[in-house]
Parts: structure tokens; sequence; C-alpha cells
């Protein structure tokens, strides 16, 4: 590992030292921090999965219902009686408290489910479409919603695990072999200083 180029001087030393303690400190917290978002993560993947199940489920249900309901209707009665239909669907950005962070998610307000054409003109079966589809709906906002907090967490993940590795293989290993080298010449210093003092005072005592 290479070390930090600098001068053998006890200001650097304490200086180094400083940026060794800081730098553990920050692993630290970076790894926590690292283990929480991977926990949360975790959760938001099984959240999906569930989500994605009851998707399969209520998909299962929803178009048979579909093809009973063109089937007494007829496609072009069906597709006459869609053409008055028309609802709007609100999406918004929300923000959302995850891992001690403030994400942003989506949030879709579905309407109220209305009878949008003439019950003279209706059927069972397209009251039934309609509700089942709407449950559907329902669905996948929930899982679009899980989804965008799962893909951040994901992303947030990976940043800390990056900072986590430059921490743990280059920041903390260069700063600790800077320390072993300016506390190595530091001694080898005062080593060459105790010798030279005591040669001196030998060398005079002589005179």
């Amino acid at each position: 590992m290479a070390r930090e180029q600098t001068a053998p001087t006890k200001s650097n030393l304490l200086r180094v030292k400083e940026k060794l303690a800081t730098a553990e400190e920050g692993y630290d917290l970076l790894e926590q921090k690292r283990e929480i978002l991977v926990m949360e993560l975790m959760q938001k993947v099984e959240q999906v999965k569930l989500l994605e199940r009851e998707l399969d489920a209520r998909i299962a249900a929803a178009y048979p219902v579909l093809k009973r309901m063109l089937v007494v209707v007829g496609r072009e009665r069906a597709d006459r009686l869609s053409r008055g239909i028309e609802y709007r669907f609100v999406l918004e950005e929300k923000r959302v408290q995850c891992a001690g962070m403030n994400l942003p998610s989506l949030e879709v307000k579905l309407p109220e489910v209305e009878l949008k054409y003439s019950p003279a003109n209706s059927f069972a079966e397209c009251d039934e479409t309609m509700l089942e589809f709407f449950e559907l709906l329902k669905i996948l906002t929930e899982l679009a919603a899980v989804r965008t907090i799962a893909w951040r967490l994901a992303r947030e993940v990976r940043k800390t695990q990056r900072r986590v590795n430059a921490l743990e293989k280059m920041v903390i290993p260069n700063a600790r072999d800077t320390k072993a080298y300016i506390e190595a010449a530091l001694e080898e210093r005062d080593r060459d200083s105790f010798f030279t003092s005591k040669l001196l005072k030998r060398k005079a005592g002589k005179e």
C-alpha cells in the first residue's frame, strides 16, 4: 500500500493520526448505515415479491372477466361504451422516510369507480370488468411505489458500499502506513539525537 508522501514531522504525525481516527470512525458509521440500508432493501424486495404474486393472481382473475364481457356484450358495443368513459388519474411525487432518509416515491390517486354509461345500456359483466381492473390498477400503483423506493435504496447501498470500500482499501491503510513511517522516522531521529548527544558529552568529558 502506497503511503502519503509527507515529511516525517510531529505536526504531520498529529495530522495523520487525526485523519486515521476520522477515517476509522467514518468507516464504522458507514458500515452501520450500509447494514441498515441492506435490511430495508431486503424488506422492500420481499414486498415487491408479494405484490407481484398478488398482481399475477389479479391478472389471472381480471382477464377472464374481460373476455366474458366481450362475449356477452360484443366487441363493437363494448368499444362504443368505453368511448364514453373517462377517468382522471393523478400521479404525484411524494417523500417517504426510509432508513433515516427522505426518499422520493410515487403516489397515484385513483378516482372512484362510477357508472359512466346509461344503466339501460349496461351489463353486469361491464360493471364486474370495471371493478376487476380498478383492483388491478390499485396493485400496479402500489407495486410502482414500492419498486421506486427499492430502486432508490439499492442505489444508496451501492454508493455507501463504494465509500466503505474506499475507506477500507485506500484511505485507512494509507493513513496507517503513513503513521507507521512517520513514527519510525521520528524514533530513528530520536535515537540518532540521543547517541549524538552522548558522544558529544563523552567528548566534552575527555577534554
